[in-house]
């Protein structure tokens, strides 16, 4: 007897439960239903837009590269062209940095520097990057402008904190050498051979310039 109690009770405990989760079913199924679509569909989207982000970046990174292998073969104006439509956030932003060292390839130095200029008055590039255009529109500006015209320019680069404070610094030695600043130029081409951190290129082009200046300088 106890036995088909048991099993009575089973049976009405699992009505019991198939009628709540009706209830149940009735009162939020359909909710349910809308919220597991929507997961569904919102994880659909979201991995739809990486892989349209990941191809976009692959064609502009690809147009990128093309771009810059023609400006290394001399075909500035194909380059040019190909970099002008790269629209991509990442390869865009360093495509405006390309063009502008078509211009100065080229040797439209004028409108390299406007460029260069113009890309680190940008406020929505990456900090980093409009410092690399301040310092490359600094190197075509040697020949032109004066140590002084330079230090405004990139006077903040040369302190111990600086990243590109040797690049700096060999820009302010080039341009007072071509004045026969003598005695400047050899300062700031010491502090690059001085400087452990500095690139080797750079160490090797300071210690050739202080061979340079050293007959200049007055005799001790």
């Amino acid at each position: 007897m106890s036995e088909n109690n048991e099993a009575l009770f089973r049976e009405v405990d699992e009505e019991v439960r198939q009628e709540e989760y009706m209830k149940l079913w009735s009162r939020y199924g359909r909710h349910m239903v809308v919220g597991a679509v929507l997961l569904v569909g919102a994880v659909a989207a979201w991995e739809g837009w990486k892989y349209y982000q990941l191809q976009q970046a692959e064609a502009a990174g690809s147009v990128y590269y093309n771009a810059l292998k023609n400006a290394s073969d001399g075909k500035f104006d194909d380059a040019a062209a190909s970099l002008a439509a790269v629209k991509h956030q990442g390869f865009g932003v360093l495509a405006k940095l390309e063009q502008a060292s078509i211009l100065a390839a080229k040797g439209d130095t004028e409108k390299a520097v406007a460029a260069y200029d113009a890309f680190a008055a940008d406020k929505n590039n990456d900090p980093a990057l409009a410092d690399l255009a301040r310092v490359r529109a600094g190197y075509l500006l040697v020949d032109s402008q004066t140590p002084d015209q330079l230090l405004t320019r990139l006077g903040p680069f040369d302190k111990d904190t600086s990243i590109w404070r040797n690049e700096a610094r060999e820009i302010f030695g080039l341009s007072a050498w071509r004045v026969k600043d003598y005695a400047m130029a050899n300062r700031y081409f010491n502090a690059i051979a001085a400087d452990p951190k500095a690139s080797q290129g750079l160490r090797q082009r300071a210690q050739m310039m202080l061979q340079l200046t050293a007959p200049n300088l007055p005799q001790k």
